[in-house]
């Protein structure tokens, strides 16, 4: 095993995905060559272990086939964890489909050896089958048909920080003392945790006898999602749940309400709550003998996952997954470029003070810090933002002290964050137009540095026209308190108030 360590490289696929982005450190500490793939250099590259000597970074996508084929050419292993649910979100289906044939077909043509799949667990024929795991599967039994050996992995929950099941979980629990319940409450499921899931994504790597078969992964217990309420009410110290089932409460209403009271937005709640509605329990267990691990109990991943949410370690987080998609208009500043209109306003000030000691406050927006000023708006909008179907604020941050690129940030997915210079935020937010918030540092002298605030907007048709200019007065009013807010929360002062810029309206 140890040559084949270091005679080729392992590629994995959707590398900055929640599971993905675990399995590479993983691989990486037992000693194999790694080759990530993903549709962002830039976001793949701001992950800790994107420096490590045994990583290389490739640009590919799942659409797209010569790209497949560069990114396995010359690799043994190929770990498919791509999942176009979240990009593709009520069409992923077709591009599941689609991605898993040229997969199929690229590593034929580049001399793969192994595919691994990690898919969905529950059977095809039962009545509440729900579209996501027909389509798991399809994918399992498209790779399978391929020319190279295929081993799926089927796994139900997931239990393990930043992962979406998980997160659904624990705001559930720690949100609603009474919860009106729907009758999947009752059904019965075999979670895993993700430590298991990833012991079996690397057994498969080094037990050959896993190769071209399908096995149902597990944790040592089959319990009903009312008992993992329960327990994670216990594990977090909260009082337990009372549970009132109903029997109307459909999956399309269960994900309603779990994009109101959950990070999780309801274009993945749904898929996942259609899951619910049938069991999702392991038929046999024959990889138990082949990779032999400590399973988890359910506590047990429950006690883990809450661990790392409270010491701020989590890893990865289902939010990160999805591309990043830089606006185009952004990198070239040229309304005229994008076809439209940037609208910008914008304040900056002078600060008695080192963008070192700026930068931390800075790097610390949003989540439970806030923004530094209004915050009441900042949650009526983000309220507003999750009623009509968006992801408002409730996300958060994976980690108050950390930040990368491509990490959701409330209602903003970051974009760049370079030390002590910019913080550069697309809007997640449901809008009629696309919307950057820059917040920049520069030095001016030893003493002295600025800070600035820029929003700039590319409106979509007269809508996101009066959207902008409706909006404009409550962007002036937060944008001074914030740029003060800021300096004050660095133990800084201002040499003098913060000077508005001078709206720019570029028109093609």
């Amino acid at each position: 095993m140890a040559d084949n360590k270091t005679d080729s490289p392992v590629l994995v696929t959707g590398a900055t995905g929640y599971v993905a982005g675990r399995l590479v450190p993983l691989l990486l500490e037992s000693g194999y060559r790694v080759r990530t793939m993903g549709r962002s250099l830039e976001k793949m590259a701001s992950r800790p272990w994107a420096r490590h000597p045994r990583v290389h970074l490739v640009r590919g996508d799942i659409m797209d086939a010569a790209s497949l084929e560069k990114a396995v050419s010359g690799c043994g292993t190929v770990y498919y964890l791509v999942h176009s649910m979240i990009s593709r979100k009520g069409k992923y289906r077709h591009a599941d489909r689609a991605g898993a044939r040229n997969m199929a077909g690229a590593a034929e043509a580049a001399g793969a050896e192994h595919i691994i799949y990690l898919g969905g667990l529950g059977d095809v024929r039962h009545r509440n089958i729900s579209r996501h795991l027909v389509s798991r599967n399809e994918v399992g039994r498209i790779l399978q048909e391929g020319r190279v050996p295929a081993t799926v992995l089927r796994a139900a929950m997931i239990l393990g920080s930043g992962s979406a099941s998980f997160e659904i979980l624990r705001y559930l629990a720690e949100r609603l003392p009474v919860m009106i319940t729907p009758r999947w409450v009752s059904m019965p499921t075999q979670p895993i945790a993700i430590t298991n899931v990833l012991g079996y994504l690397k057994g498969c790597l080094e037990v050959p006898e896993t190769r071209g078969r399908t096995f149902d992964i597990g944790g040592p217990e089959v319990v009903a999602y009312r008992d993992l309420f329960s327990m994670f009410a216990s594990e977090a110290g909260l009082p337990r749940p009372v549970m009132l089932p109903v029997p109307v409460l459909t999956p399309r209403l269960s994900s309603l309400w779990i994009h109101l009271v959950t990070p999780v937005p309801a274009v993945i709640a749904q898929p996942l709550t259609e899951g619910l509605s049938l069991p999702t329990v392991c038929t046999e267990d024959s990889i138990t003998g082949l990779i032999p691990q400590d399973r988890l109990s359910c506590r047990k991943a429950i006690r883990r996952a809450l661990d790392r949410v409270r010491q701020e370690q989590v890893d990865t987080c289902w939010a990160d997954a999805g591309e990043i998609r830089f606006p185009e208009w952004a990198h070239c500043g040229d309304a005229a470029y994008s076809g439209g209109t940037v609208l910008e306003c914008g304040y900056r000030g002078r600060v008695k003070g080192t963008t070192r000691q700026l930068w931390e406050t800075v790097y610390g927006l949003g989540g439970k810090t806030g923004y530094y000023a209004a915050d009441t708006l900042w949650q009526i909008r983000g309220f507003l933002d999750q009623l009509i179907g968006g992801v408002g604020l409730i996300r958060g941050r994976r980690s108050a002290s950390h930040l990368q690129v491509g990490d959701a940030l409330d209602f903003w997915r970051v974009l760049d964050a370079a030390p002590e210079s910019k913080l550069l935020l697309r809007a997640d937010m449901k809008m009629p137009g696309q919307a950057l918030l820059e917040i920049s540092m520069a030095r001016i002298n030893d003493t002295e540095c600025r800070l600035t605030l820029l929003s700039r907007f590319l409106p979509r048709g007269l809508g996101g026209i009066i959207y902008w200019y409706l909006l404009y007065p409550f962007h002036q009013y937060i944008f001074i308190h914030m740029l003060r807010g800021m300096v004050r929360a660095a133990g800084l002062n201002l040499a003098g108030p913060p000077r508005r810029f001078t709206p720019k309206i570029s028109r093609k």
